[in-house]
């Protein structure tokens, strides 16, 4: 393979690293929507496609490991196919946490909810924006846009805990049972939604280290 066929096979892989970040901020998005409505079809949906990432993350990886396997890349080369690798892991698991809501959608059924959903709503339109800004950062080698990124993180992080703080309540006051596991269901919701403004924490920390060497964590 020659420099121009390997710099367009990396170019590639940086395409379809986009493709699946937009499938990935698609699948927390309806999964949170689906919550909302308790559309439980719609739910379904999400958790039949996580098949569909898993499928694209795969193909990543192998691409990945053909590119090693044949072109043995410098070590700036290496870098970037690794960042892809270790990307490509963080955005599987923010669609297992799409995933894991949509079940949580599916549990609570029709049942009336215990509050109404401003919170979490709110929370997934941030994380959604903290990794499609961590994989432009990343595209275009942009450290300081990827600091401003991460930083975002803590925002989110004090939305789960006054979220915490809330639903506990809910599970220390007691009451009906329904009202409690409902209350847990809705934490592990926001659970999810923080691991996933941590993924994208993953995705900015690694672009500042591909780009500057520096490990920086936030």
């Amino acid at each position: 393979m020659t420099r121009d066929g390997f710099d367009k096979s990396l170019n590639e892989l940086q395409q379809e690293i986009l493709r699946m970040g937009s499938m990935v901020e698609e699948a927390i998005r309806l999964a949170v929507q689906a919550l909302s409505t308790q559309d439980s079809a719609l739910a379904e949906k999400i958790v039949d496609g996580d098949d569909v990432i898993d499928d694209l993350s795969n193909q990543i990886e192998d691409d990945c490991i053909r590119l090693i396997a044949l072109q043995q890349p410098l070590a700036r080369d290496l870098r970037v196919i690794t960042t892809v690798l270790k990307t490509v892991t963080d955005l599987e698991r923010i669609a297992d946490h799409a995933t894991n809501i949509a079940e949580i959608v599916q549990r609570i059924g029709k049942a009336k909810l215990i509050k109404p959903l401003v919170d979490i709503p709110k929370m997934a339109g941030m994380v959604q924006s903290m990794v499609r800004d961590s994989l432009k950062a990343f595209v275009d080698r942009d450290v300081e846009f990827a600091k401003a990124t991460c930083c975002k993180d803590d925002e989110i992080d004090k939305l789960y805990e006054d979220l915490f703080i809330e639903l506990t309540g809910f599970v220390m006051a007691g009451g009906e049972s329904e009202r409690v596991v409902q209350a847990l269901n809705l934490l592990f919701v926001a659970r999810f939604l923080e691991r996933v403004g941590d993924h994208a924490t993953n995705i900015g920390e690694r672009t500042i280290y591909l780009v500057t060497g520096k490990k920086e964590k936030y």
